[in-house]
């Protein structure tokens, strides 16, 4: 059986409510992002819940500021999405595209499990998102109100670079070696 066949056959069995990205998605990206995310949240995971509040390599902020700021952008990419795929007539958000540092200080402050609860509910609320997404949809474009944009199909990586350099600035396990060499090798944005 060659992998499309495979792939048919998967979703034959998965039924029709399951969601799949756009043949037209930027699937390579978007393989960065799901893998990235997987990484972050194992190194999250491993931390008992005093460990969330120890040093990270960043200056004056502690892991709980980085897991916060980590689950802070996924909730503005997911929300960024949505409105790009429900509100295409309207082309400015109602909110800005970066994550106010204040919030993050805020969520930083959340019990451990909520926190943790953060960053897993926003990373699932993105996937989404994205897999909701048609083939026209990744070329959308969104700006808010301070003139900031952002193309829908730059997300995956913006969200890849994220995860993956914040692993390594946790000070939890992350190590330069595991980064694919895509993101190792290139420069960051």
């Amino acid at each position: 059986m060659n992998e499309a066949e495979a792939r048919a056959e998967l979703r034959a069995r998965q039924g029709a409510g399951a969601r799949y990205d756009a043949p037209g998605a930027p699937a390579r990206s978007l393989d960065l992002a799901r893998r990235g995310t997987a990484y972050f949240a194992r190194l999250v995971n491993n931390l008992d819940d005093e460990a969330l509040s120890g040093s990270s390599r960043i200056d004056e902020k502690n892991r709980r500021w980085l897991i916060a700021s980590i689950g802070l952008q996924a909730r503005m990419l997911a929300e960024s999405v949505g409105w790009a795929r429900s509100n295409t007539a309207l082309d400015i958000l109602p909110f800005h595209l970066t994550v106010d540092p204040a919030e993050i200080d805020l969520a930083a402050t959340l019990p451990a499990q909520a926190l943790r609860n953060l960053l897993a509910h926003s990373e699932v609320h993105l996937n989404v998102e994205w897999r909701d997404l048609t083939d026209d949809g990744w070329q959308l474009q969104v700006r808010d109100a301070v003139g900031n944009s952002m193309l829908i199909t730059d997300t995956p990586l913006l969200r890849a670079r994220a995860l993956w350099r914040t692993a390594l600035e946790l000070d939890a396990g992350g190590r330069l070696a595991d980064i694919p060499a895509l993101l190792r090798d290139a420069p960051s944005a």
